[in-house]
C-alpha cells in the first residue's frame, strides 16, 4: 500500500441483532429493507436482514447506524485475506 493512502479503521457494534453502529464508513453503495452495502476502506460490508433502516448516516464523520432485524454480516473484497487465513498463518 502506498504511504500516502491510509486505511481508515472501522468499529462495528451489534446490539441484540437489532441495532448496528459502524464507524470508519466511506460510503453506502446501495440499500433496501433486506440488504445494505457499506463501503469501508478495504472491503464492503453487506448487512442483511428484514426491515432494515438507516437511522443515521454521516459520511463526514464516517458513522452509520442501522436498525431492523439483522441476520447476516458479510465482508466482501477484504484485501488482507479471509478471517480463517488470518487466524491460521
Amino acid at each position: 500500500m502506498p504511504e500516502n493512502t491510509m486505511k481508515k479503521p472501522h468499529i462495528l457494534t451489534l446490539d441484540n441483532r437489532k441495532l448496528l453502529t459502524l464507524s470508519g464508513v466511506e460510503d453506502v453503495s446501495g440499500f433496501d429493507e433486506q440488504t445494505i452495502n457499506v463501503k469501508l476502506s478495504d472491503a464492503t460490508l453487506v448487512v442483511k436482514g428484514t426491515g432494515l433502516h438507516i437511522s443515521k448516516l454521516s459520511l463526514e464523520s464516517g458513522d452509520v447506524v442501522i436498525d431492523g432485524l439483522i441476520t447476516s454480516l458479510q465482508y466482501l473484497g477484504a484485501s488482507n485475506g479471509s478471517l480463517r487465513s488470518r487466524l491460521f498463518r
